[in-house]
Order: structure tokens, then C-alpha cells, then sequence
């Protein structure tokens, strides 16, 4: 009877581990690759360091971002937030 309950608890506590941290890194993983896909050139965005730009170039790992001093290039998993969308919801 008590080797039951301890396989029943020990499956609980997998199950719980699966929903609270497993699913939610699953869900935030597809929406940042989403988001790096939905990226086009002269999109305004802020990179994860906190640098304002405009999307100059696209590859299919690497982008170049327009500053105002100066082209950068980075990866696009470096790019935090898009801009542009975030101005259009205000208009």
C-alpha cells in the first residue's frame, strides 16, 4: 500500500514539474523564434544591451542594425523588443 502512494506522489511531482517549468520555457522559446522570424528590414528595435536602432540588413542569423552612430552587426536573438509595433499601437 505505501509503495502505491509512493509511486502516485512521485508521479504528482513530475507532473507539477512538467507544468510549471517545462511548458512555460516551451511557450517562451516558440515566441521569441516567432519573434526573431516576424523581424523585416526598417523595423525599429532595442537590443537585450539597451541599443535603439532600425533593421538595415537580415540574414538568416545575423541582422545590421542601423544606429545613429553607425551600423552594427549582431545576432538576431540579441534584439529584445520591436519598436515598431509599440508606436503603431499608440497612432
Amino acid at each position: 500500500m505505501k509503495d502505491g502512494m509512493i509511486f502516485i506522489q512521485l508521479g504528482l511531482m513530475i507532473a507539477v514539474f512538467y507544468f510549471l517549468i517545462i511548458m512555460p520555457q516551451r511557450k517562451r522559446i516558440k515566441q521569441e523564434k516567432t519573434f526573431e522570424a516576424n523581424l523585416k528590414v526598417g523595423d525599429k528595435v532595442i537590443t537585450k544591451a539597451g541599443i535603439h536602432g532600425k533593421i538595415a540588413e537580415i540574414a538568416e542569423t545575423t541582422i545590421v542594425l542601423e544606429t545613429m552612430s553607425g551600423k552594427i552587426k549582431m545576432e538576431k536573438n540579441a534584439i529584445a523588443a520591436d519598436l515598431t509595433i509599440k508606436l503603431n499601437e499608440k497612432k
